[in-house]
């Protein structure tokens, strides 16, 4: 359980907010088209409560696909904006209920100035990729756009079901095109027909999800075979040895040779992602209603809160040639970003 101190809450939070920043998590999710955001997007809304019902993008009955053009043709024109609640299973946020704002975005090349508009916005990005296609073109152009505005984020590596799907083809993609230091944090277990969920490489376990009516929502974590070990043990050491690289908190430990806890990887993780020198990647199937649960888990757990980002820089309205550094914070003055 994180304790909020109350010196922190009054300095950051008005005492009418439901929810303190720190359980705020504004978050887009962006792609190349027909990745699958949209329907990671359907998902996240399923699983969170906001709707009963499951829409999908090829049937136009998608929540966030609101425009006629957009349901007749399967595709995002326009950015839409969302909120649910979500509390996590596990990690430094455990049974904590966090609100997260969506905005999904286009895909289509032509809409392009839409996903800046909304990266502007936005404090943390999910990128969504092709298991079979890897990194795309618009994948290559959303990945600048969210470097330009210093967006932190992490990757799901999407339609795991299909045939082809390549974890690691996509990851190495990631790799060798976007410069991206990639990390393994959610593997798929089986690949195509035989997807049957995840290994969570921190914690060690297998989580499988369940098909049967409740489209996903069922899943059930247990211990990890000989051969899942393997992988999730090649994976840790990856994760502790990129971090020791890039976090100097962490490195002196791994240097010292100290004992390394879960909660350790997890908070150098977050420090690290957050300041964009690491990008966690999951793998699974939103069609398929596998992986997404646990990937909102890694959002609550990586990306940042309102509070981890710098200060706004807003201009004085006396005086259109000073600039203010407003921090996030209740008690500061108003600065605002009019996207849409």
């Amino acid at each position: 359980m994180v304790v909020v101190s109350k010196d922190h809450l009054s300095s950051a939070n008005s005492p009418d907010r439901a929810l303190p920043l720190e359980w705020t998590r504004n978050i887009g999710i962006a792609a190349h088209i027909d990745a699958g955001k949209t329907t990671t997007t359907e998902r996240v809304l399923y699983y969170t409560g906001v709707v009963h019902k499951m829409g999908e993008v090829h049937e136009g009955t998608a929540v966030t696909d609101w425009m006629e053009q957009e349901r007749e043709r399967g595709i995002t024109i326009t950015s839409a904006a969302i909120s649910c609640n979500w509390t996590t299973s596990s990690g430094p946020f455990v049974d904590i209920q966090h609100r997260i704002n969506i905005i999904d975005t286009p895909g289509h090349v032509d809409f392009t100035a839409e996903v800046e508009r909304s990266l502007r916005v936005l404090d943390g990005a999910v990128a969504v990729f092709c298991a079979v296609a890897g990194v795309q073109p618009q994948s290559e152009t959303v990945w600048r756009q969210a470097t330009k505005y210093n967006v932190p984020r992490i990757a799901f590596v999407n339609k795991m079901d299909r045939t082809g799907a390549d974890f690691m083809g996509a990851v190495d993609d990631m790799r060798e095109k976007l410069g991206a230091n990639a990390v393994r944090i959610l593997i798929p277990i089986g690949a195509e027909d035989d997807l049957r969920g995840q290994i969570d490489v921190i914690s060690g376990k297998a989580v499988l999800f369940k098909d049967d009516d409740v489209l996903g929502s069922t899943y059930e974590v247990v211990d990890l075979d000989d051969e899942q070990k393997l992988i999730a043990e090649e994976a840790r050491a990856e994760i502790v040895e990129a971090l020791a690289d890039v976090d100097e908190e962490f490195g002196e430990k791994f240097l010292n040779e100290e004992e390394i806890t879960n909660e350790d990887i997890k908070s150098a993780l977050r420090r690290a992602t957050i300041a964009n020198k690491i990008i966690p990647v999951a793998g699974g199937s939103a069609f398929k209603n596998k992986g997404v649960q646990y990937l909102m888990d890694a959002v609550i757990d990586y990306l940042p809160s309102p509070l981890d980002i710098p200060p706004t820089v807003g201009m004085n309205p006396d005086d259109e040639n000073e600039t203010i550094d407003v921090p996030t914070s209740d008690d500061a003055q108003f600065v605002a970003l009019a996207f849409k």
